[in-house]
């Protein structure tokens, strides 16, 4: 018993010392966090958008990845191995997301409060006339 538990925790400790090994460089051409960010709320925003109906951007031939290296002056390789690079740490991961979130958050609640002073508006409108 006691060499079955010797191995096992030998084995897990190359396990976790491998783990170390495969840490995640950082890349040459690092983006700022802040630039990063802007780029996941920007492909959240247009992948709903290809989603919606009744016309996606794929039917109109656009190309979300596309669009969003040559709005960002990037390449794929670029933009795969900074995503790699943050997701690399859980808890930045998140508060990047948490970041995104709080964009989207935003950009809705001015969307509704613009709708809404439209809407009022328009009210306004209808009882002068």
């Amino acid at each position: 018993m006691n060499k079955i538990l010797r191995i096992a925790i030998l084995g897990l400790l190359i396990n976790f010392t491998s783990c170390k090994d495969m840490a995640v460089e950082k890349p040459d051409n690092l983006l700022p966090e802040d630039k990063m960010i802007d780029i996941i709320y920007d492909i959240a925003i247009l992948q709903a958008a290809d989603n919606y109906k009744p016309i996606n951007l794929s039917d109109a031939g656009v190309k979300v990845n596309n669009y969003i290296y040559k709005k960002y002056n990037i390449d794929s390789t670029t933009y795969y191995q900074n995503h790699k690079y943050y997701a690399s740490d859980v808890n930045n991961y998140k508060k990047i997301y948490k970041k995104v979130l709080e964009k989207i958050t935003a950009e809705q609640t001015s969307l509704s409060d613009s709708t809404s002073i439209g809407k009022q508006t328009d009210n306004v409108e209808g009882i002068v006339k």
